[in-house]
């Protein structure tokens, strides 16, 4: 009877919920951070569909409908050589997210092991590493890509690379310090003691750890990256003519604000709403895969 009486007041564990699922819980409550993932993923659908979306072709010029104000035509206008605004707008959104992308996954790439060894390892490696960061982080991220991207010559392939390379120094110094935490929490020190080698300890059990941190510093740097490459494009060192690219655009608009202010208004727009949405998205993965947040 004792036993019936025990098993019955037992307390029923609750199911188990994994990390990342608690994470998205939490993620769902922030409504900054859905509005910036809608967003995100309207812009994604545009860049992977933008042959089938694009009203028009967007490098097709019109001679008779030259800076065309926004009409049932051309939803957005025309620009000095009489291409629909709207296409081009569509079609470079492909070159903003694949300079995003592409530049942070090099910055991942680069910064993330160099940034692991230079935590784990200590020492003089961690003074090289550390000094040489310092030197990069001394120069502005924008001036540097600008310099790489010139001295690379002009092409968005360049472009991704010279701000992929300027943008590293960043996740070198997050990955440093995050790992210089984490390897000293005592379940490195229990893997350490049951005499796991040092290079399955940083791999297994220190990376797994401070992924949540460097993701969301890449979600914050695919908008400084849409900034960058717009700067570069604006100034000739990124996507050339006559493909479109926002920052292109801006730097044609500039010369008819007056006449077609569409011309501007929309690339513009553009880079604003997807540099704020990558930053509201940022601002919510920050706090949902914030451990100390319930």
């Amino acid at each position: 009877m004792a036993a019936l009486m025990a098993a019955s007041t037992a307390v029923v564990p609750a199911p188990h919920t994994g990390p990342w699922r608690r994470a998205w819980r939490r993620l769902r409550r922030r409504r900054g951070a859905l509005v910036g993932l809608a967003v995100v993923l309207l812009f994604i659908t545009l860049a992977l569909f933008a042959p089938w979306i694009a009203p028009q072709d967007p490098i097709a010029t019109s001679w008779g409908a030259i800076r065309k104000a926004p009409s049932a035509a051309h939803w957005f206008g025309t620009d000095e050589i009489g291409r629909d605004v709207l296409s081009r707008v569509i079609w470079g959104t492909r070159a903003s997210l694949l300079a995003g992308v592409v530049s942070v996954s090099i910055s991942l790439l680069l910064g993330v092991p160099i940034g692991l060894a230079a935590g784990f390892l200590g020492g003089w490696v961690d003074g090289v590493i550390s000094r040489v960061t310092d030197a990069f982080l001394a120069c502005p991220f924008l001036i540097l890509a600008i310099a790489l991207a010139a001295f690379l010559g002009p092409s968005l392939t360049n472009a991704m690379i010279a701000i992929g390379v300027s943008a590293t120094p960043i996740f070198v110094r997050l990955t440093r310090a995050q790992v210089i935490n984490a390897k000293v929490e005592d379940y490195v020190e229990a893997a350490r003691a049951v005499g796991n080698p040092p290079l399955r300890i940083a791999l297994r059990h220190v990376l797994p750890n401070i992924t949540a941190p460097v993701m969301v510093q890449a979600t914050l740097a695919i908008a400084a990256a849409v900034i960058a490459e717009a700067s570069l494009s604006f100034l000739g060192l990124g996507q050339q003519p006559p493909a479109p690219s926002w920052g292109s655009m801006l730097n044609t608009a500039k010369n008819f604000v007056d006449n077609a202010p569409w011309m501007a208004v929309w690339p513009g727009g553009a880079i604003f709403l997807l540099v704020l949405s990558f930053n509201l998205l940022g601002d919510g993965l920050r706090d949902a895969l914030d451990p100390r947040q319930r």
